[in-house]
């Protein structure tokens, strides 16, 4: 259902989407739709959460061997690019026609630019307690990140929405040109502010990634090889984490019904051992909570299960 509407969006765009162009796509009856969505927008934030989730989980293999601010956007950009150009209508959808859904969808992607703007302001280096300055030693300005963000999706949203037809399908943009041309005068235009005309030069001069492309998974059974039983609890934690990303311990203990803290701590590091979530906050190193988000395995696991309810729940009512 939710890849069923990347390509309705991503094709004729969030206007027309409907819930009859999305079920027909997927071929699933529209008391199926009603079953798991409220509306057509609730729909599409599942589907705008999903790719933003497996976008960031590409994210985080591409940057975990990265030592440097610098290197670490380079490698995170250039994997978001490669991922748009082989898959435009996921790269539409999140850039383009997530500005024109409501207010849901809107908020979830403010939070989403509001973590790109974070990684962006990596770039100043603590000066007396604040950060005031580039890595350079070059004074910047406090928005220069807010800039930054904006202006690079500006640019991919022009790219993305300049694709037509055949150059849609393929990844290129009105003139013919990939988007992962776009790497290097990006990354020219995010360092300039930080470390200077000479390091922009360089990333304009550096040669462009080859066979990096965003990877295809060959279909599998999610559920095959986990060494886990999958109990009413546990798929409980699983959901509660694919509603509500970022979820500390309280909050998933709290909607699943775990009372005892150290119980779901525990089931939160099989799950985390699993590979089917990992923690995106600081944890308790620092006082923070954990931020609990599901993998592109534990995406699969918790959508695997909640499809077979529905079919269940349908198969049941069919008898009765």
């Amino acid at each position: 259902m939710l890849a069923a509407t990347v390509q309705v969006v991503g094709e004729l765009g969030y206007e027309k989407m409907s819930v009859a162009r999305v079920t027909a796509r997927a071929g699933v009856s529209r008391r199926t739709f009603y079953d798991l969505f409220e509306d057509r927008e609730a729909c599409f934030l599942a589907a705008f959460t999903e790719t933003v989730e497996r976008a960031r989980m590409l994210v985080i293999e591409a940057t975990v061997d990265e030592r440097d601010w610098r290197s670490r956007l380079r490698a995170g950009l250039a994997v978001l690019l490669a991922l748009f150009a082989e898959e435009p209508l996921a790269g539409r959808v999140l850039v383009v026609d997530a500005l024109k859904a409501g207010p849901a969808v809107l908020e979830r992607r403010a939070g989403v630019v509001g973590e790109l703007i974070g990684v962006v302001e990596g770039g100043r280096a603590p000066v007396g307690g604040k950060h005031a300055q580039g890595r350079g030693g070059r004074e910047v300005a406090p928005l220069t990140a807010e800039g930054v963000v904006g202006a690079v999706l500006a640019v991919v949203h022009a790219r993305l929405s300049e694709q037509g037809g055949g150059a849609r399908k393929a990844g290129l943009d009105g003139e013919g040109r990939s988007l992962v041309e776009l790497l290097n005068p990006l990354m020219a235009m995010i360092v300039r502010p930080y470390l200077g005309a000479a390091a922009a030069e360089r990333e304009l001069e550096r040669p462009l990634p080859t066979g990096r492309r965003a990877r295809r998974k060959a279909p599998v059974d999610p559920l095959g090889g986990l060494d886990m039983r999958l109990t009413y609890r546990t798929l409980r934690v699983l959901a509660t984490i694919a509603a509500a990303p970022g979820a500390s311990n309280r909050r998933v203990a709290e909607e699943a019904g775990v009372a005892d803290q150290g119980q779901i701590s525990k089931l939160l590091a099989r799950l985390e051992n699993l590979g089917l979530i990992h923690n995106a906050g600081v944890g308790h190193l620092k006082g923070e909570p954990n931020a609990w988000r599901l993998t592109s395995r534990g995406r699969e696991v918790e959508q695997a299960v909640r499809g077979e309810a529905v079919i269940a729940n349908h198969e049941e009512g069919a008898v009765q």
